[in-house]
């Protein structure tokens, strides 16, 4: 489930569709297959793409974070680059138990905008910290000890007990979720001033210098990366 510019519109379609529906009191996220989300396709971060792709990816997150109904993510099999951020942007997010978790951009050179402007308010600045600037892939528990998710269930548990979890919510009252979640989310009215710093840094800075092209230009001929550090 590696995520391409026209997937993105499509999901970004689907949640604009569900959220749009007044009896909804619950989003579900979960991905088809063996993984819920490796991430942003990589052809899209090069030269000539990343300046629509990123900024695309970032409100498809940002849209998912804005939905008025609570949102629950599902992650299984790889969880890394956007498809954590994807599970970053939602309120409750619960794993199987064979799930990798990590941000691993910034082995290639470049980093998640998403994930650097709103993971300090939900994991803590340290913990924001070592998941962005190191690149560590997490295990599903170690991703519970870190903030990421809420649980962790059996690979084959995973989807019928996070079901539970979703019905649960379904069953309560649709205003008082969405004004709990207004309250939720109400100290935190400046994530849309961060996400659009980052994404400049991202844009703006960053992809001035030769080696991210050199970090995702190596990735994709599988070969170790070459830097200049300029």
């Amino acid at each position: 489930n590696v995520l391409n510019r026209a997937m993105i519109a499509e999901v970004r379609s689907a949640i604009a569709e569900a959220a749009s529906r007044k009896e909804a009191r619950v989003l579900f996220l979960r991905g088809e297959g063996k993984s819920f989300c490796a991430g942003v396709d990589i052809g899209d971060h090069m030269p000539g793409q990343f300046e629509k792709a990123i900024p695309e990816f970032d409100a498809l997150a940002m849209e998912i974070a804005d939905v008025e109904i609570p949102t629950v993510a599902l992650l299984h099999g790889n969880v890394l680059g956007g498809g954590l951020e994807l599970g970053l942007a939602t309120d409750l997010a619960y794993a199987a138990a064979g799930a990798k978790l990590g941000q691993p951009e910034i082995k290639l050179a470049v980093f998640p905008p998403f994930a650097a402007a709103l993971a300090p308010s939900i994991l803590g600045a340290r913990r924001a910290a070592e998941l962005v600037l190191t690149g560590k892939t997490y295990t599903a528990a170690e991703g519970q000890d870190l903030g990421l998710v809420n649980a962790v269930f059996p690979d084959d548990e995973a989807e019928a007990r996070t079901r539970e979890v979703v019905r649960g919510i379904a069953s309560l009252s649709r205003p008082a979720l969405v004004l709990a979640k207004k309250a939720l989310r109400s100290c935190d009215r400046e994530r849309r001033d961060r996400l659009a710093e980052a994404e400049r840094i991202y844009v703006s800075e960053l992809m001035k210098h030769t080696d991210p092209v050199e970090g995702l230009t190596s990735f994709l001929e599988k070969r170790p990366p070459s830097w200049k550090d300029s």
